[in-house]
């Protein structure tokens, strides 16, 4: 399978944004032209019991700092133990303690900004900045105090026409209601023609050349890669899925100032060319309109 992978490559000079533990990597271009990032914290303890959701911010993709300073006082922008309802319920796995806070995404919609997250065995929560601000305070959005779904890994998606899908887990897709507080229909798996998911879990989807980009993570013989299906309508049918990054694994797509397209990343295991770091790569679109890395350069991590 790999031998008809070889045009995605990582570009040679590739390293993480900042020196900071985070995974599933999620920038959002901000109506004030700053970049925020936010991702899943709280090392080591990925599988364990967290509860922040951080974000940092950038003018130029480059110089990243924190966005929120205030020590003893303030330095996240929502934890589920201060803020949570049904978020704060603690279970067992393997005998120790269970409630770890995965993936969340920042996403500019409708004049405000909100995150979405999953806690796994409860279910996908939405935010929403009260204040307009990424720094918030964020308050739940959902109509009952119930998860939105009962999956993990939780997106959104505005159409041209601005109606708002809520995406999560391996594949799913439901449009949301006006004021994004619940879904209007049931939860409907979008599937490639060549497989039975995109990917197994870190659903995300964008709009780019006239077509729609279904991404998703998966493992190909033990490394964890960045797939994609594409599709000229959001339900589909969409086409085979294909290796889009490298080692990208659960990641989300964003356009720049200048409108250039980028892949997040954060490197899951020992393969990758860094592991568990924030990081972005700028991609382009193939004669096929299919995604790969920009910069390709016969890299040894391709």
């Amino acid at each position: 399978m790999m031998k008809s992978l070889n045009d995605r490559k990582l570009p040679l000079e590739f390293a993480p944004l900042f020196d900071y533990p985070l995974r599933d990597t999620s920038i959002c271009l901000g109506v004030d032209g700053i970049y925020y990032l936010t991702g899943t914290t709280g090392s080591p303890d990925w599988w364990a019991v967290t509860g922040d959701i951080q974000i940092w911010k950038s003018p130029d993709l480059v110089d990243w700092t924190p966005l929120l300073t205030e020590p003893r006082r303030r330095s996240i922008v929502w934890n589920v133990d201060r803020e949570g309802t049904w978020q704060k319920p603690i279970q067992l796995r393997d005998g120790a303690p269970f409630r770890p806070l995965w993936a969340p995404e920042l996403h500019y919609l409708k004049g405000t900004y909100w995150l979405t997250y999953s806690i796994p065995r409860l279910g996908n929560g939405l935010l929403r900045s009260i204040s307009g601000l990424p720094e918030g305070p964020y308050a739940d959005n959902i109509s009952v105090d119930s998860p939105l779904s009962p999956y993990i890994d939780a997106s959104l998606f505005q159409d041209e026409d601005g109606q708002v899908y809520f995406l999560c887990d391996n594949g799913k897709i439901a449009r949301m209601n006006e004021d994004m507080t619940a879904l209007v229909e049931e939860l409907q798996l979008l599937k490639p023609a060549n497989a039975e998911h995109v990917g197994f879990e870190g659903t995300f989807l964008f709009k780019a050349n006239g077509l729609y980009h279904l991404a998703g993570a998966d493992f190909v013989d033990g490394d964890y890669h960045c797939f994609v299906a594409s599709s000229e309508h959001i339900y589909g049918p969409y086409g085979d899925r294909y290796l889009a990054i490298p080692h990208g694994g659960h990641n989300t797509f964003f356009q720049d100032k200048s409108g250039q397209w980028w892949s997040t990343f954060f490197g899951n295991n020992d393969s990758a060319p860094f592991k568990e770091r924030p990081a972005a790569l700028r991609i382009e679109f193939d004669s096929d309109l299919r995604i790969k890395p920009m910069g390709n350069g016969g890299d040894k991590y391709g």
